[in-house]
């Protein structure tokens, strides 16, 4: 059975516009899987080490029959496809693909915690969200648009069309 899933996109390394838009082809050409819609991109301060470039954030919707542990090993494999390399906690990398919510799922396993435990905590995550689905809400019941509101300020920028539909890097 197809379910509704978030995708969260994010990248500070190697042309952060073209990893993002291969990041959503890719996306799109998982097996069992629809690209529903894209969000717009959003330029934010790094969380973590000051000492990195602007992240490129971004969110897309799928429809998915793929369990969870599943669409989190595709992720992973995009990820790694785009040259991602895990060396620091919070650091610079090429692509971050974060599975933020499946359907209405709470999940708690040792590999995948969603809804993504950090997601209150980012308006990177939840602006995005919301530009795709304004009455969203969390396995519990809480409203991201609520969350939004409560959420710390990092510097978030909509990154605007410039010509056809690519976002500007300002």
């Amino acid at each position: 059975m197809a379910v509704t899933a978030y995708i969260g996109l994010g990248s500070n390394l190697a042309e952060p516009l073209k990893q993002l838009a291969s990041a959503v082809v890719a996306l799109a050409m998982l097996p069992e899987t629809t690209l529903v819609a894209q969000s717009p991109f959003y330029r934010s301060s790094p969380v973590g080490p000051q000492d990195q470039p602007d992240f490129i954030n971004g969110a897309v919707q799928l429809t998915t029959a793929l369990p969870p542990l599943a669409l989190l090993d595709a992720l992973q494999a995009i990820e790694q496809d785009q040259g991602r390399e895990r060396l620091q906690h919070w650091g610079p990398r090429t692509l971050d693909l974060d599975l933020l919510l499946y359907g209405h799922d709470m999940i708690d396993h040792e590999r995948l915690q969603v809804p993504h435990p950090e997601l209150p905590n980012r308006d990177f995550a939840l602006q995005p969200l919301l530009d795709l689905a304004p009455d969203l809400t969390l396995p519990d019941g809480r409203a991201l648009s609520e969350l939004r509101r409560q959420c710390p300020d990092n510097h978030l920028q909509r990154l605007e069309p410039v010509g056809s539909d690519t976002p500007s890097w300002p």
